[in-house]
Parts: C-alpha cells; sequence; structure tokens
C-alpha cells in the first residue's frame, strides 16, 4: 500500500537542496578561480554550463518552497 502524503517537512528539505547546491555552486566557482589556468577550455566550459544548471535549480527550489509555505 502507498504511503500517504507527508508534507510537512517539505520545506525543510527543499531547504536543505538550496543549501546544498548553493555549496556545490560556490566550490565550483572557487574550483575556477584557483585552477582555470591549470584546466582545458572544455573542462571549464562545463563546470560553467553546471553552475548555470544549478543556479536554474535554486530557482526552481525557492519557488516550490514559496509554493509550500502557501498551502
Amino acid at each position: 500500500m502507498a504511503k500517504p502524503d507527508n508534507r510537512a517537512d517539505n520545506e525543510a528539505h527543499l531547504q536543505k537542496h538550496i543549501d546544498h547546491t548553493i555549496a556545490n555552486l560556490h566550490e565550483a566557482e572557487e574550483y575556477l578561480d584557483e585552477h582555470a589556468d591549470e584546466i582545458t577550455a572544455d573542462e571549464k566550459d562545463a563546470i560553467e554550463a553546471k553552475n548555470d544548471r544549478r543556479r536554474g535549480s535554486i530557482d526552481s527550489f525557492i519557488a516550490e518552497k514559496r509554493d509550500e509555505a502557501s498551502h
């Protein structure tokens, strides 16, 4: 039997996702700052693309958290 939908802690889970994603974003930015001259252009582009996706995820998590708060 399926579990009932318990949304009581969704805001907390979303905040953890936001915090974790922001930490990964900052870590990748620091890595680029420290090693930009040591990595290939493809590696740099891949990290920057991933950070763009992280920014989009953060925006989505924040919007979802706001939606959860309004319920």
